[in-house]
């Protein structure tokens, strides 16, 4: 009779792991080692195993599903594969219908931030309140206190939820501006002025 396959192969950490797999299933957004950690009631090191046999399990060409380090911490993710399948069924409500206006408002927010509407109107060359609604209301940014001066501008920054939707382990993950093609110069340059500006 032929054995059931197991989700985990037999190993010391075989229910750690396991929990650990629950966890990750059943949250809403991406966990730290230390959050993993303080719910299993375990040290970090052994999540860090747990963590690896996931991987291994959940990698690309086995299985529908991968472990992914996003945003900070550890979520499961479609496959490569398995992406178009699922772009098609969720429709992707966060990434679609972004505007021209909204991908470049938060490519500021998340090269500059904290940013504010002014310095992003400066930055684009036109108001900036209605991509900076959008992008709050789908949850890619957020506010992230005011500017110094008496009644200054709120301030924005990008969420975790940004972080994972654009698949970004960290904002560290962002391509270089110094990267972007010859003919992004003219807005690589205007960030660049408003940064040494806000430094000054």
């Amino acid at each position: 009779m032929d054995r059931p396959l197991r989700l985990i192969s037999a190993n010391p950490l075989d229910s750690l792991a396991r929990n650990v797999e629950a966890l990750l299933v059943v949250a809403s957004q991406p966990l730290t080692l230390d959050e993993l950690a303080e719910a299993t009631a375990d040290d970090v090191e052994r999540i860090e195993t747990a963590l690896g046999l996931l991987r291994e399990r959940y990698s690309e060409g086995r299985s529908g599903i991968v472990l992914q380090k996003v945003a900070g911490g550890y979520a499961f993710g479609a496959s490569r594969e398995a992406a178009e399948a699922c772009a098609r069924l969720f429709e992707r409500p966060v990434e679609r219908g972004l505007s021209q206006a909204a991908l470049e408002t938060v490519a500021i927010v998340a090269y500059l931030g904290p940013v504010s509407r002014p310095e992003i109107a400066q930055i684009r060359g036109v108001a900036a309140d209605s991509a900076v609604a959008s992008l709050v209301e789908r949850g890619l940014i957020t506010e992230a206190g005011r500017e110094n001066s008496p009644g200054g501008a709120v301030r924005y920054r990008v969420t975790a939820l940004f972080e994972r939707v654009f698949g970004l382990e960290s904002l560290a993950a962002l391509p270089r501006l110094d990267d972007i093609g010859e003919d992004q110069a003219a807005i690589r340059e205007r960030l660049l002025e408003v940064a040494e500006a806000r430094a000054s």
